[in-house]
């Protein structure tokens, strides 16, 4: 274990601040920060808000993940960020602690994918990765159906909302039904005490001429956002709880249906599910029963791994580190909308960076980096 490379993640896409270190493929220490009680009142994230956020929890969440780890900042082999996609502001302030840290530190940056990440945190949970691996991604901002024969160097987009997020779609009925923010967690506990086949809700792109794997989930959200109103407007009581159940069953079904079909079209074995979305029960039962009748094997990390962290960011950069993978530059920047084909930012000027190929350096990473000030890093990291 001691030969496994020791990589510091941050993640900051929205409004989690994650730091995580891991070990190879062990989790040393997952530190979150979360802001959502300051945007709870807007119903909504507000990026501003967001990035203010950040900037206040970093460097105590920084701190707290290495004293959990049991390790030194100088112990790092490497450090890894999200640098998209995601919030440009807050993304930023990831970006620009990780080049601060990595600078003074003497260790390689590497900017890494948000959505790539999504995937290799589930090598903390159950191991490496199969390859290929068949990945649904669902959170508040992506619904993503996606296949990656390398995660960091290979993921192919299979399909993709075309509007609405799942999770995006969860937010905005939980505030139709006068529930709150975030609105995920609340529906799923509502939806147990409820009849999931109570109200026919509408699949979307479901039909035999639909794209096979994309996702929409806006007419999901008109049809109960206009059932709602109909019943307010005949002055009835909304059975919330049938609603909520009836609701997120339709959503599920469609998430677990096209992602078994990915994996029986494309000769996949093994389906992993990540992002916030994970986390719900029902898709998880769902998916499990489907998965097994179909002769697929499931893999889904435990739900604190789902929502956004920084061991999931960590996770990826050892295993870009362990793979010999090109580090990213120092005038890296943060990318809104960084496509998940590009698993990583490699340094384009480094042996291998532009390809993706292997280069030279090995996980141990001996990086003197010239350029960095020895007094910088006495004074930081003394």
């Amino acid at each position: 274990m001691a030969d496994e490379p020791l990589v510091l993640g941050i993640e900051t896409s929205c409004d989690e601040t994650g730091v995580g270190i891991v070990r190879g493929h062990t989790l040393l220490a997952d530190a979150v920060a979360s802001s959502v009680d300051e945007h709870a009142r807007f119903g909504g994230v507000v990026p501003e808000v967001a990035s203010r956020a950040h900037l206040e929890a970093m460097v105590p969440t920084i701190q707290r993940a290495l004293k959990e780890a049991g390790v030194a900042a100088s112990d790092l082999d490497g450090i890894a960020v999200t640098a998209g996609p995601g919030l440009a502001g807050a993304l930023l302030v990831g970006v620009s602690a990780a080049k601060a840290y990595a600078y003074a530190l003497g260790k390689p940056l590497y900017g890494v994918n948000h959505l790539a990440s999504h995937i290799c945190v589930d090598q903390l949970e159950h191991g490496p990765l199969p390859e290929p691996t068949m990945a649904l991604l669902v959170s508040g901002g992506h619904s993503s159906l996606l296949l990656a024969p390398d995660i960091t160097a290979d993921v192919r987009p299979l399909g993709s909302t075309i509007d609405d997020a799942a999770g995006e779609a969860f937010d905005k009925i939980a505030r139709v039904l006068n529930l709150g923010f975030p609105g995920g967690p609340v529906i799923d506990r509502i939806a147990r005490e409820g009849n999931p086949d109570a109200i026919a809700f509408p699949r979307g792109l479901t039909g035999p001429r639909d794209a096979a794997y994309d996702f929409s989930f806006s007419g999901l959200k008109t049809a109960v956002a206009r059932w709602v109103e109909a019943k307010r407007a005949a002055g009835e009581e909304v059975p919330v709880a049938d609603v909520s159940a009836s609701f997120q069953e339709a959503v599920v079904d469609v998430l677990t249906r096209k992602a078994v079909r990915a994996c029986k079209d494309e000769g996949v074995e093994h389906l992993m599910i990540g992002g916030g979305v994970a986390a719900n029960s029902r898709l998880r039962a769902m998916a499990e029963r489907r998965c097994e009748d179909a002769g697929i094997t499931l893999r889904v990390p435990r739900p604190k791994l789902c929502t956004d962290n920084g061991a999931m960011v960590a996770a990826l950069g050892a295993e870009m580190v362990a793979r010999g993978r090109s580090a990213s530059a120092w005038d890296l920047s943060a990318d809104s909308s960084l496509p998940v084909t590009d698993p990583h930012v490699p340094d384009p000027d480094a042996d291998g960076g532009a390809d993706g190929h292997p280069h030279s350096h090995s996980h141990t990473h001996t990086h003197s980096h010239d350029h960095v000030h020895e007094l910088s890093r006495k004074n930081l990291y003394a």
